[in-house]
């Protein structure tokens, strides 16, 4: 049976939708599949910072005060221990213990612009403080050894909601040689510095409140 001119051009019409839409499925499919995250954007001196810190992932060292020009200081007679807990490929989690008190974590982050610094302080609950997640973020390459932390807005406009406007300037650095590990606190009158001995593991220390 013969097939008039308008039936053939509506099967072809059909063929030609139905064609479309199974490409169109395909490739969808196939981008669901094959498409990943972009991997964040960085330069040598904070990757080689990041992961001289990160070689030393699962060990804790103690330390002790180096420099400290404030009066009547809190970590003084006290036992004070860093361990660095957990590492992935873009945060490290670094416990600061300050005698019995687990309240402060050091997060050191890869953002995609820099690498950013920031203090998780928690209560004994899990809690966050009402001081927490203040920190800053690298402004320059900085070096595989050394990395400076200028406080961000957040930072600044937490102290100054807490009456310490003075900190809005502070700068924290942390430096990462074979045989020593710094964290430093500056500013206009003030400064602090903790180092703690590489070359003499201890045993870890316990679990940093409000983590698991």
């Amino acid at each position: 049976m013969a097939i008039s001119k308008s039936v053939q051009a509506t099967l072809a019409l059909l063929i030609k939708i139905s064609l479309s839409l199974a490409t169109a499925t395909s490739l969808a499919v196939a981008g669901t599949v094959t498409v990943a995250e972009a991997p964040l954007a960085s330069i040598k001196t904070h990757d080689d910072f990041f992961n001289n810190i990160a070689k030393h992932c699962g060990k804790a060292y103690q330390g002790k005060v180096t420099v400290d020009n404030a009066v009547g200081s809190s970590f003084d007679n006290k036992t004070l221990i860093m361990h660095v807990r957990k590492c992935t490929d873009n945060q490290l989690q670094i416990p600061f213990h300050v005698g019995n008190d687990a309240s402060r974590t050091w997060i050191i982050t890869k953002t995609g612009s820099g690498l950013s610094l920031k203090h998780d302080h928690r209560q004994k609950d899990g809690s966050h403080d009402t001081s927490t997640m203040y920190g800053g973020h690298t402004l320059d390459a900085g070096w595989a050894e050394v990395q400076s932390f200028p406080s961000d807005q957040y930072s600044k406009e937490l102290f100054i909601n807490q009456g310490i406007p003075q900190s809005i300037d502070n700068i924290w650095q942390m430096y990462i040689y074979p045989k020593k590990f710094s964290y430093r606190l500056i500013r206009q009158g003030r400064e602090f510095r903790v180092d703690f001995d590489l070359t003499k593991p201890i045993n870890t220390p316990i679990t940093p409140w409000g983590y698991k």
